[in-house]
Order: C-alpha cells, then sequence, then structure tokens
C-alpha cells in the first residue's frame, strides 16, 4: 500500500503532466477513412488516428492535445467534448448475432453503432432508418443510437425522397398548431379582405408558367403608353392571410424555401395556402402586391408604385403557349385565347424586349444554360430525361420579375431599411489568381479591378466569347462567390445592379415573404418585424440545406439511372468542371455528369489554378472542352457517375 508521500508525489507527477500537454481546441474532421482530423482553432490540422477517431463524431467540438505516434509524427489526443452537432443521422439496419446495429450513410461516421433492445421501434435488417445519437462515443468509442423512424427499404417506391429528407433533418408534416390556424382560413376571408383593397378584377393579368404548376405566385399584364409600356407585375400576397409571428409564419421562415425534389415538392406553405387560396389562379377574386412601373422606350425603368390589391387572373397560360403566341405559331390552343390576351402577351413582349436590350448594355445578363426535366416512373424513379429549352416566354418572365424586383429594393433602399441579397463578384481567395488569368489570356483587361463593381462587369463582358484557346469566362464564372442575403443594400455584381432583392416568390421563398412584410410595414404601416442577425444567419443556412438536398437527391436518381447505360457506347459531352483529381463532363443527350479520374488516363497531370487545366506532357484538359466518354459505373458512397475517356484521333497533342 502507498503512503500519504507516495500518494502525494503521484498527485504531483499528475498534475505536472496534465500541466505540461499542449492542448488546443478544434473541430472533428472526418475522411473515407478510419483516421481524421482536428481542424484547430489556430488554423492548423491535427491528424486523429484510428484508435482516436472512435471517440468522436464528425463535427465535433473537442479540446485536444499533441502527442507523437509510433512513427514518430505528432498526431492528437482527444481529451474532453466540448460540443457535438450531431444529434441525427441515417443508416441501415443491421443484425450480427444477438447485436442490432445502424451502418451509418453519414460520412465520417465509419463504424457500426449499437442500438439497444429498448430503442428499435421494430426495425428488420436492411431497413434504412433515421437515429438519434442516444450516447456519445467520447468515452470508450461505443456509442448508442436510437431508431426515431423507419424509413424503408431501399426497392421501396419513393425511399430516396424519404431517406433525404432525414438525411437533412427535413420535417414533411405540419405542426398541429400551423393545422389548427389553417382552419380559420378560407374564401370568405379572401372576400373580406379584398373589400378595403384597390379592384383590379378587371385588369387582363395572365400567369406564364409550366403547364403542371399550381402554386402561381405571380401575374403580368402590360399596356402602351406615351413613352413606353405601364408594366404590372401582380404578386400573390400570403402575408395578407398570415399573422406576424403566427404557427404558419414561423414555421414558413423555419422551411425558408420550398424544395422541388424531382415528382414532389416539399412546400414552404401548405397546399390551402400555396396552390388554392392565394395562388393566382385564373377566374377567381386573388389578394395580390402589385408593382406598377413605368417602362420606357430604350427599357429603362421610370416610376414606379405598389398598390394592395385584388385581381382575377383572365388565362393561365404555359411557357409553350406564350411562346408560341410571341412567334405567331397558330394552332387551336392559341386560336382559343381571346383578343384581349393576345394583346396583352404582346406588349409584354415588347416591354421585355426593351428591358432586356437595356440590361444587356446597362447590366449584366445571365447566359442560358443546358437545362434538362427528369420524368418519373410509377416507382418515383427517373424514366427519362429531356432537354427543357428557354423560350422567349421564359426569358419575358425573367425580365418582368427583375424589373419588379430591382423597384422593390429601390423602395426598401430609400426608406434605409430592408432584406436584400448582394454578391460581391469574385470569391476573395481567388483574387489574384483572377489577375493573373486577365494578364496572361486578356491582356487588354490586365489593369482591370475585378473587385470593383465597374471593374468586374467589364471584365464579364468583355471576356464573353473572347477569342482565344481559353474558355476565359467560364474560368471565371467557376470562381464566383455566394450570393448574401444582408440587412443593407450593396451591389449585386453578378447582375451589374447596384441594389437587389426578390419579393416575386413569397409563396416560395421566405426571403420574400419578409420581403413583403417589410414593404407594408414602410409603405402602409402594417405590423411586421425585422429579422435579427441569427435570424437571418438561419435563413441562409436553412437555404443551403434545401439546395444540398435537393442536388443530394437528384445525383441519388440519376446515379440510378446511368446504371442503365451501355459500358460500350461512347457518348459525347462536355466538361465542366476540373479538379486535381480529374474532370467532370456533362452529357449533350440527357445532361447526366460524371467523374473521369486522372487515374484512368495515361500518363501524370497537375493542375493549374489559374487556368483551372489539367496539364499532361503532350495534352490537357479545360472547361468547355468537347469530350467522348464511356459509362464506368458507380462511386456508391458518393452516389457519383463515374465515365471512362474515349481516346480518339481528334484528342489534344
Amino acid at each position: 500500500m502507498l503512503n500519504a508521500d507516495a500518494l502525494q508525489q503521484l498527485r504531483q507527477l499528475k498534475t505536472d503532466i496534465e500541466s505540461s500537454k499542449v492542448v488546443h481546441n478544434g473541430t472533428v474532421k472526418a475522411t473515407n477513412g478510419r483516421f481524421g482530423f482536428v481542424a484547430l482553432d489556430d488554423g492548423r490540422d491535427l491528424f486523429l488516428p484510428p484508435e482516436e477517431m472512435q471517440k468522436v463524431l464528425p463535427g465535433d467540438r473537442i479540446r485536444v492535445s499533441e502527442t507523437q505516434g509510433d512513427s514518430g509524427k505528432v498526431q492528437g489526443l482527444v481529451e474532453e467534448l466540448l460540443e457535438s452537432r450531431l444529434n441525427t443521422f441515417v443508416g441501415k439496419y443491421l443484425v450480427k448475432g444477438k447485436g442490432h446495429f445502424v451502418v451509418p450513410e453519414t460520412p465520417g461516421i465509419n463504424r457500426w453503432i449499437f442500438i439497444p433492445p429498448k430503442h428499435r421501434q421494430n426495425a428488420q435488417p436492411d431497413d434504412f432508418i433515421y437515429c438519434q445519437i442516444l450516447r456519445h462515443p467520447i468515452k470508450d468509442g461505443k456509442g448508442q443510437a436510437s431508431v426515431r423512424k423507419v424509413l424503408g427499404k431501399a426497392e421501396q417506391p419513393g425511399i430516396e425522397r424519404a431517406f433525404t429528407l432525414a438525411t437533412y433533418d427535413l420535417e414533411e408534416q405540419w405542426p398541429d398548431a400551423v393545422q389548427k390556424q389553417l382552419e380559420n382560413l378560407d374564401e370568405a376571408l379572401v372576400q373580406r379582405l379584398a373589400a378595403g383593397r384597390e379592384d383590379r378584377r378587371e385588369q387582363p393579368y395572365v400567369t406564364i408558367d409550366s403547364p403542371n404548376t399550381q402554386d402561381m405566385d405571380d401575374a403580368l399584364w402590360a399596356e402602351p403608353n406615351a413613352t413606353g409600356w405601364r408594366l404590372s407585375v401582380a404578386i400573390a400576397d400570403p402575408t395578407a392571410l398570415i399573422e406576424p409571428g403566427s404557427p404558419l409564419e414561423a414555421e414558413a421562415r423555419e422551411r425558408a424555401t420550398a424544395i422541388y425534389f424531382p415528382g414532389e415538392p416539399r412546400p414552404m406553405l401548405p397546399e390551402a395556402l400555396s396552390t388554392k387560396l392565394c395562388s393566382l389562379m385564373p377566374g377567381v377574386d386573388r389578394l395580390a402586391m402589385v408593382c406598377d412601373i413605368q417602362v420606357n422606350n430604350d427599357g429603362s425603368l421610370g416610376d414606379y408604385q405598389f398598390r394592395l390589391a385584388v385581381i382575377r387572373c383572365q388565362a393561365k397560360l404555359s411557357y409553350e403557349l406564350a411562346a408560341n403566341v410571341i412567334e405567331g405559331r397558330e394552332d387551336d390552343d392559341t386560336r382559343a385565347l381571346s383578343d384581349t390576351v393576345l394583346r396583352n402577351i404582346d406588349q409584354l413582349h415588347q416591354a421585355a424586349v426593351a428591358m432586356r436590350k437595356w440590361r444587356a448594355g446597362n447590366a449584366l445578363l445571365n447566359v442560358d444554360r443546358p437545362e434538362f426535366r427528369l420524368r418519373l416512373d410509377e416507382n418515383k424513379r427517373i424514366r427519362q430525361i429531356d432537354p427543357a429549352i428557354p423560350t422567349e416566354a421564359h426569358r419575358l418572365v425573367e425580365d418582368c420579375m427583375v424589373a419588379a424586383n430591382r423597384c422593390a429594393a429601390d423602395a426598401l433602399s430609400r426608406h434605409g431599411r430592408g432584406l436584400f441579397i448582394q454578391h460581391p463578384g469574385l470569391r476573395d481567395d481567388k483574387v489574384d489568381n483572377i489577375r493573373q488569368l486577365l494578364a496572361e489570356h486578356a491582356g487588354h483587361l490586365a489593369e482591370v479591378d475585378p473587385t470593383s463593381p465597374e471593374g468586374f462587369m467589364r471584365m464579364m463582358r468583355e471576356t464573353e466569347g473572347l477569342a482565344g484557346e481559353l474558355p476565359v469566362k467560364s474560368v471565371i464564372s467557376r470562381q464566383l462567390a455566394r450570393a448574401e442575403l444582408s440587412f443593407t443594400p450593396a451591389p449585386h455584381q453578378g447582375m451589374g445592379l447596384a441594389a437587389y432583392t426578390t419579393f416575386t416568390s413569397p409563396l416560395r421563398k421566405f426571403t420574400d415573404f419578409q420581403v413583403h412584410r417589410l414593404l407594408k410595414s414602410l409603405l402602409w404601416q402594417e405590423p411586421g418585424q425585422d429579422l435579427s442577425e441569427a435570424e437571418l444567419e438561419r435563413l441562409q443556412a436553412a437555404q443551403i440545406k434545401a439546395r444540398q438536398a435537393a442536388n443530394s437527391l437528384e445525383n441519388w436518381l440519376k446515379s440510378d439511372f446511368a446504371r442503365q447505360m451501355d459500358a460500350s457506347t461512347a457518348i459525347s459531352g462536355v466538361i465542366t468542371r476540373t479538379t486535381p483529381a480529374g474532370f467532370f463532363v456533362r452529357l449533350d443527350s440527357n445532361g447526366l455528369e460524371g467523374f473521369v479520374s486522372t487515374k484512368s488516363l495515361p500518363g501524370k497531370y497537375s493542375f493549374d489554378p489559374i487556368t483551372l487545366r489539367l496539364l499532361g506532357k503532350d495534352r490537357f484538359f479545360q472547361l468547355d472542352q468537347p469530350v467522348t466518354v464511356t459509362f464506368a459505373g458507380i462511386d456508391e458512397e458518393r452516389r457519383q457517375i463515374n465515365f471512362n475517356l474515349v481516346e480518339t484521333p481528334s484528342a489534344q497533342s
């Protein structure tokens, strides 16, 4: 037995050891392997060996000490869990002997997690399940989970959507408080509210949208005048029916946006509102916030006014039908339209052409990109993929929406209060690369400051269609920053505008819904509340998560669809993205994107961060380059399509 002195010496030794440790705080970063890293707060990455990685989960905030591994390299030793950000995850149910486990599908959790008997929810082997961490593995590397929901088997129709919703913690059902609030919203309420509004029911508003769209949130009307056109953009007004601070508004803010999953969207507002009481359907009275704009003959915008009105749309047009009218193609559908509607479409088109011409000379236009429509079968998997070719009707609607949104941004700016979308142009970490790119491949722009609004606009205009072997505009476009929400007006450099916001999709985006609240507060002193900084951050994070979820589901469906491709058939495509490990190719026929790894190519390649080229000894690969590929399989973990390059006599050399 140790005496008191020996015990004291041991305690002191332990204290000395603890005090001599080099301890840091950081965030756990997972890898595809069993090891990981800690992103330390001082900017360094510290290696975590497999035995330490077993104690933590991706995203954990931990305190870690430095120690020397068997190889002599410095590595991390987990000391303490500060915060665990991973609460729920999805995986597959596994029974091994008497043990029941979940095999996580979450990247970076490379282990089985035990599920205790009372927390199994009658899940069966190979079921996809939605789980919650029950016991963190920090103490001994042995975590536990509970099953919150059984999602179904891999072959079940719609499992991809259910899996994606669970992965991103997106709730499908409406809360009870929302359901109760909906009980008090009906057509009678719409009529009562309409009584105090400007009556626009005789004006020939029309909607132009996809044939199956039911949540129609914009309607258009234009008439000529002495100096151009009076353009009237009527936007659905859900804020009239939804009380500020109510459960419905809180749920809409939480959802942030409608997610247009293939086949079955996840709406921001319940269908009772988004496709019925608020949707600008033809032949019924609907509440709207109307923006009347003077469009001058040169396409510039003059005076504008916002009105709270009641409208009654005269027609619901598809893009195809509106385009047929614009381009003079007659058929039974176009002949069935009234002369009033036909005249309205003609005037809308004339105003839109003028506005587009003005933006081409004074701002920046979005370039039409190839788009494709996924058509699903009865099992909710892709049956075929069709090209979606933008028409003159698509451009008409875009120009009218941009005009109305510019007016909303101006109105908010004049009152010094609002919700804006700003775009800083280039990513901060790419500015030096772009300067070098311009110096080497667009010498006439070498002295341009690409970070200023004027310089950015000139750079984007003058690199469009620039002659040369390098697609300079595409290289720049791959290095742009993401648009951000802001309380103060700032340039939207991607559009070449001094300030911008959106209010034209309040049934689908909470930012637009909130701009309606702000405009009503400023113009008509209606109740409304600004978002806090924290709420703005959460709203932007929710928007990003929604985009990630939609992309994730699309990639899953597309990778399954690609399995039917014949590996012996050569298919044409174009390079859309390059990385140090290879390049992505978009197929011309159906828009599927797949990866060609440099490991599958002869020779070695280096990545040039200036031109975004992959450089080999006798050839290179770059953006927009046509290539021919064959199907090489699916990366199951990433749900990524892989291609092999077909070597042809015309390949670069």
